[in-house]
């Protein structure tokens, strides 16, 4: 398996193919592209029914194999054992078994019309980003005891990645991280989580601004390769393609858990800022599963919403950015959606590079074919089964109460998010699959608006907002943020 940047041209510096080993630790292409396979693995359906019986672990296995190649294949069977534990994801919902990881929970079956809920949310850090963390850090560790090398992560997060991500690599030999956070802009919970860690190698960096405003500091410390390559920098951010495709995993358990044969198909919603989660869904349909909608649902930062409905990618200004109460999804600059515009644009990396170039001096471009517009693709968004919508805080309550209400469950706020979208894009006789986003009680505030009442918290999270606190402020500055690395970085 050999991998693309989809800015690969003719002048690029990553014009070569590389391998999975070779950009696991990198993050961003060194011409300021995301890795892509340069062909999408696909699969049979006769692996698709042997798969049906497998664990998560062997299932994880099986699906990677197809994209690290280069790992040998017991060693990446014994990555996923480790990874994909119960004793791992072990904070399952009552009525839940831990041991199938992600398990399904029907929430409605009337009239040929299934709702299915996926939890994902039962590791260390109660959110999805796990599922990817936990196998990237025993990755990292893996690469790196091969030749006693180190490796400096540099990340960004709006709530979640941060804290899987530091619980990921805590203590992990060679590893040290760097995760940049907009202050006060999480919520309580997902602050404490991170900003409690007292390991030596996590440093915690609160930025004065938004996500955006931390995502462009990673970008720009990626995309000065001599810095890069000085201080042995990596990524665990979206961009990083081991964390996207370890998410291929679950939408491929979600479809064989929820089906009987192979020749009938579902629907995915996916809550979705940073388009990361749902590019992982529209991989695994690029492989051949059997996907009929992906749904994204948008909070009210709706720039993915805008583009899916209309053509146009418009990001935000500063400033224009709202602080809501689904924060992990306070994004209005999609760093993975350049992935699915390549696919888009026919694996055009002159065209890809050429749109992205005007998201950074224009903004946006425009995809809808009208007057004036960058181009007519937009009509082809239908062929790859992608639909939208959005929430609004006030839709965030209404659907908290009715999952209370009617299913019993007390569900977050992004979860929230994906359930009143999914509700407006089911069809009769395909099965709709919601992707959880976090338990509840990593937003409790909205919780007890919702339904005046604390969520439930899993055993060792109860007060956890209490616990000393370590991190540092700092303003958005490339050269600043460039010397707080290597001051501490040792390199």
């Amino acid at each position: 398996m050999q991998y693309l940047s989809t800015r690969a041209t003719s002048a690029s510096a990553s014009r070569n193919p590389e391998t999975f080993s070779t950009i696991l630790l990198g993050g961003l292409a060194p011409d300021g592209g995301l890795f892509l396979p340069a062909e999408y693995p696909q699969v049979t359906l006769e692996e698709l029914s042997a798969w049906r019986s497998l664990s998560y672990a062997d299932l994880a296995y099986e699906i990677l194999r197809k994209f690290a190649t280069d790992i040998p294949d017991a060693d990446l069977k014994a990555l996923t054992a480790k990874t994909y534990t119960p004793e791992v994801y072990r904070n399952a919902r009552k009525g839940e078994n831990a041991g199938e990881i992600t398990p399904l929970r029907v929430l409605e079956d009337e009239g040929g019309n299934k709702l299915i809920l996926q939890a994902l949310s039962n590791g260390p850090t109660l959110a999805f980003k796990d599922m990817a963390m936990q196998l990237l850090g025993n990755l990292f560790e893996y690469a790196l005891s091969k030749d006693g090398d180190e490796l400096n992560i540099f990340g960004a997060t709006s709530g979640d990645t941060g804290s899987a991500a530091e619980y990921a690599m805590r203590g992990k030999r060679g590893v040290r991280v760097f995760m940049l956070s907009p202050s006060g802009k999480m919520s309580p919970f997902q602050t404490a989580q991170m900003f409690s860690l007292q390991d030596p190698n996590i440093l915690n960096i609160a930025v004065e601004g938004v996500f955006d405003d931390c995502q462009d500091l990673v970008k720009a410390v990626s995309n000065d390769l001599s810095f890069k390559a000085r201080h042995k920098i990596g990524t665990v951010n979206s961009i990083n393609w081991a964390r996207v495709v370890a998410q291929v995993v679950y939408y491929f358990r979600g479809y064989l858990a929820a089906t009987t044969s192979n020749d009938q198909k579902v629907s995915f919603t996916v809550p979705s800022g940073n388009f990361g989660n749902i590019c992982a869904g529209h991989i695994a349909r690029m492989m051949g599963l059997q996907i009929d909608k992906l749904v994204v649902a948008t909070n009210e930062n709706d720039v993915l919403d805008e583009f899916f409905r209309t053509g146009v990618y418009r990001v935000r200004k500063s400033g224009e950015t709202f602080h809501t109460s689904s924060p992990s999804m306070d994004i209005s600059k999609a760093s993975n959606f350049e992935r699915f515009i390549f696919d888009l644009v026919g694996r055009d990396s002159e065209r890809t590079h050429a749109l992205f170039r005007k998201v950074d001096t224009q903004g946006g471009f425009d995809l809808s074919g009208a007057p004036g517009a960058d181009g007519d693709e937009f009509r082809r968004v239908g062929e790859y089964g992608f639909v939208s919508g959005k929430s609004t805080h006030a839709d965030r309550l209404d659907t908290i109460r009715m999952a209370f209400d009617d299913y019993g469950i007390t569900v977050d706020t992004h979860t929230a998010d994906g359930l009143k979208v999914a509700r407006e894009h089911m069809a009769p006789g395909v099965p709709m699959i919601v992707l959880e986003t976090a338990l509840a009680a990593k937003f409790n505030e909205t919780i007890r608006e919702a339904l005046g009442m604390d969520a439930e918290r899993p055993a060792g999270f109860e007060d956890i907002e209490s616990l000393p606190q370590k991190f540092v402020l700092m303003r958005p500055n490339v050269g600043e943020m460039k010397t707080f690395i290597a001051a501490h970085t040792g390199l």
